[in-house]
């Protein structure tokens, strides 16, 4: 998707510049990440979830080569080698490689039925796996695990979610908010465990069962892992590129190579590396500008979720849980699944949390970014009143 956004602005802006050879490990071009958990439980098929057809690359001039990794890099001499033997010659190298799913570092994650939820592939898999009267174990209570889970419990599968920590989604929600999302999840037939430790997966040959680390058993035919992403390096070590968590990359996206760029979840931009699209999208950009020569340069994302979990809208920006030195004004209504959290730093807004009804998300991120005294709070949390006509 990455790299995509960034070929869209690229022949934008400087048409015809550069003589661009675009090169993926998957087997079809870019398609939209976002849309795998619609997929998986059915509400799509994978046409929905392309981006650009063939004809596409093909009228602005790149050459797309899929299905075929980048295996090696020759920075001495320019050269990218793809698979075993293709050598393409290179002046301006873009990394968009992504990150790889996380496999937890307990026994049996390697059984037959252990499978992660990141790519095309993995819908796949797990769609041939929830075959019917299958149960299925979702570890991972951030958004992709809650996809995972949401999609197979629309599937008719009997779906737990196991999260680790006390609460779904902490990195974006509050206890209240987590609260109301884990509701709309059993609402949909997936049971939800917290504080749930995995010790490991066991099974004659296949998966048959998790055990939890207080001696709980959970029997299971498949078992999805959803617990985050590393950032994919290795291919930058290998050819000398200074990496730290992602590739290491300075306001212009560049490398610690003057003629290597990095954007997306491999990179590592002040410290900080993104896994979400926004920030991707943000860093393609400033790099499309750079080499069209129209001075682009990253300074970063004020990091927001705005999202539907089973049907509810979630949004939060900024802080979510509440410093000693802010004050919270909240708005809790659990009938109507309904929750507003705004965090207040002497008048300014750092933080917001809402469920259910996130109709002032713009105005709480653009105050946020701009750290403008907030003014009238009531029409943050209860919605700007609607322009009165003229009188007559």
């Amino acid at each position: 998707m990455a790299s995509l956004r960034f070929l869209e602005h690229l022949t934008e802006g400087c048409p015809g510049r550069f003589d661009v050879t675009c090169i993926g490990a998957e087997p079809r071009a870019a398609y939209n990440r976002v849309l795998l958990s619609s997929l998986l439980g059915g509400e799509i098929d994978e046409g929905a979830t392309a981006f650009r057809g063939l004809d596409w690359y093909e009228a602005h001039g790149i050459r797309l080569i899929t299905g075929a990794p980048v295996t090696a890099i020759d920075r001495e001499n320019g050269l990218a080698i793809v698979g075993e033997t293709h050598i393409l010659p290179f002046d301006r190298l873009v990394l968009a490689v992504g990150s790889l799913p996380i496999r937890l570092p307990k026994p049996g994650m390697d059984l037959p039925g252990v499978i992660t939820f990141r790519d095309l592939a993995d819908v796949a898999a797990i769609r041939k796996a929830a075959v019917q009267h299958a149960r299925a174990i979702v570890i991972g209570g951030g958004l992709l695990g809650l996809e995972a889970a949401a999609g197979l419990s629309r599937l008719g599968i009997d779906t737990t979610l196991l999260h680790v920590m006390d609460r779904l989604m902490e990195r974006q929600l509050d206890h209240p908010a987590a609260g109301l999302v884990r509701r709309a999840m059993e609402a949909r037939g997936v049971k939800v465990i917290l504080s749930a430790d995995t010790a490991a997966v066991e099974g004659e040959g296949k998966v048959e069962r998790l055990v939890l680390a207080d001696g709980t058993v959970l029997p299971a035919d498949l078992v999805v892992v959803s617990v985050g992403v590393r950032p994919s390096v290795a291919l930058a070590q290998a050819a000398g590129l200074a990496t730290n968590r992602g590739i290491l990359v300075d306001d212009r996206m560049a490398t610690s190579d003057p003629r290597i760029f990095a954007l997306g979840e491999c990179a590592e931009h002040r410290g900080l590396v993104y896994g979400l699209v926004e920030p991707a999208y943000e860093q393609a950009d400033a790099l499309a500008r750079h080499l069209a020569g129209e001075g682009g340069e990253y300074r970063g994302t004020h990091l927001s979720t705005s999202l539907k979990i089973s049907g509810l809208p979630v949004f939060s920006a900024g802080l979510v849980d509440t410093p000693a030195d802010a004050e919270a004004v909240t708005l809790f209504d659990p009938g109507a699944g309904l929750y507003r959290k705004l965090l207040l730093r002497e008048g300014r807004l750092v933080g917001a949390v809402f469920v259910g009804d996130i109709a002032e998300q713009a105005a709480c991120k653009a105050l946020i970014r701009s750290g403008d005294p907030v003014g009238d709070v009531d029409d943050l949390m209860f919605g700007r009143p609607a322009p009165q006509p003229l009188a007559a």
